[in-house]
């Protein structure tokens, strides 16, 4: 078998129609695209250097990421820059059989940057159908709280929610180096309460980089309806209970956490335990291009690493589609040609 080949798995997993619910918008521009903006915009720390830039992309933890992530943001100083992302990274979807995304976008940092919050939308929304009608590819949006800068980033995302709102704006998160959460508990509540109150998902990060107690404050204070990441409910037996009971879906994010330096090794995730409890769990990119992966390497990671086969891989497929905000026309449709598949 010559390297261009697929194995069996493999060219199942090509041909599996997915969802992603846990991709950032800065974090999926792709290396090209980065190079672009940062020769566009040479002030910024971002090297102009293709070795250069993947060198920069070498994160030592997740402070370290993190500091990386808000410089490639910087870079995104135009509402034609947030549209080129979102298609961008609709154009990478599309190639990998995704159906359907739910984009995390930080609006408070383009806030920061002195775009107007009615640019932005109209970028947003341009960029949907622009999605829909060239690719086939559904974009909807999450606005998500950068949690480093606290009740200040809380009232200006909510504001961007409330009185601008893209039309395919979903739900609400919170993302940022968890452990800066705790002064800010009630304004991020506020926040959150909110954004309920408006019709929004509650999506918030949780458990990535702290312990339990963060994914119990963003189920009890945070009212969330889905878990980004949620992967140390393993060291809380009444917490993995909890989400057993109550099939609360958790997006996993392999590489990611591998990448920001969660685990040691893919073989250390503990997505295979989370699997083996019963807990309802997604698999996710969170950052495709930053973390050298995409969605079909995360399945492929799945089937490699992990060892599952084909049913389970659907399964995981299907739980992507049932944690969604589609309705249940375009579920149902994605559901039947996961199982048509097998």
């Amino acid at each position: 078998m010559t390297s261009t080949q697929s194995t069996p798995i493999e060219a199942f997993i090509d041909a599996l129609p997915k969802v992603e619910l846990h991709v950032h918008l800065v974090g999926s521009a792709s290396v090209p695209t980065v190079l672009e903006l940062a020769r566009r915009h040479p002030d910024g720390p971002v090297p102009a250097d293709e070795r250069e830039l993947r060198a920069f992309y070498e994160f030592r933890d997740f402070p370290h990421f993190a500091e990386v992530y808000e410089a490639v943001s910087g870079l995104v100083r135009t509402p034609e820059d947030v549209g080129t992302l979102v298609f961008g990274v609709a154009r990478d979807l599309a190639a990998q059989n995704v159906r359907y995304v739910e984009l995390t976008v930080t609006p408070y940092t383009h806030q920061r940057a002195g775009m107007p919050m009615p640019a932005v939308t109209e970028a947003l929304d341009h960029a949907v159908r622009e999605a829909r009608e060239r690719l086939g590819v559904r974009v909807a949006y999450i606005f998500d709280i950068p949690g480093e800068f606290g009740a200040e980033g809380a009232r200006g995302t909510l504001e961007h929610a409330l009185s601008h709102p893209p039309e395919a704006l979903v739900g609400f998160g919170i993302g940022g180096i968890e452990q800066m959460r705790t002064p800010h508990r009630d304004a991020f509540r506020d926040a959150f309460a909110a954004a309920r109150a408006a019709g929004l998902r509650s999506l918030p990060h949780a458990g990535e980089m702290t312990g339990p107690e963060t994914i119990w404050e963003a189920i009890e204070g945070l009212g969330a309806e889905r878990i980004g990441h949620g992967t140390s409910c393993v060291r809380d037996p009444r917490l993995i209970a909890h989400l057993r009971e109550t099939q609360l879906p958790l997006e996993v994010c392999p590489t990611s956490n591998l990448r920001t330096g969660q685990v040691p090794d893919l073989s250390a995730h503990p997505m295979p335990r989370m699997l083996e409890e019963g807990l309802f769990v997604t698999l996710n990119s969170d950052d495709p291009p930053m973390f050298d992966t995409t969605l079909t390497g995360e399945y492929r990671v799945a089937a490699e690493v992990f060892g599952l086969g084909p049913a389970e891989l659907a399964a995981l497929a299907r739980n992507a589609v049932a944690a969604s905000s589609l309705g249940a026309a375009d579920r149902k449709a994605i559901t039947d040609d996961i199982d048509a598949l097998l």
